[in-house]
């Protein structure tokens, strides 16, 4: 075989694989970023950052959003799906906390939190949290 033609052959091969291996890394969806608190049996939760999951986020200062949507508290009773995703600030105040987890009442709640401190740290670091369900 020609050696041109190898090396066409080498730098197409190359090419796919670098197209496959970055086609891999998950696509960020908007949100509000919270600093989180760090829980130690926290675990990864990949679906947290699926396009089409809930993710409920409450900042310091007691607002709360629906991806990147500010909303009342009330009106999370509304939301359709079985899980929610809820992410708060390690200086929310708790009446704050409390208020969303009644308005999610009947819903599976995942906790989100920072990774444990043992985590090998990567560019890209999956969600962790603690799944509770809030009952009627």
């Amino acid at each position: 075989m020609n050696p041109v033609m190898q090396a066409c052959l080498v730098g197409s091969l190359l090419l796919a694989g670098t197209g496959i291996l970055y086609s891999q890394r998950p696509v960020f969806k908007r949100g509000v970023a919270v600093e989180m608190a760090v829980a130690g049996h926290a675990v990864e939760m990949r679906a947290a950052d699926e396009q089409n999951s809930t993710v409920v986020a409450m900042t310091a200062d007691g607002r709360v959003f629906v991806g990147a949507v500010l909303t009342e508290p009330s009106a999370l009773s509304r939301l359709n799906d079985r899980t929610v995703y809820v992410k708060a600030d390690v200086r929310t105040p708790y009446q704050q906390i409390l208020t969303v987890l009644d308005a999610l009442r009947g819903k599976s709640v995942v906790l989100l939190s920072a990774p444990p401190e043992n985590v090998v740290k990567r560019e890209y670091t999956p969600a962790y949290g603690t799944k509770l369900i809030v009952s009627r």
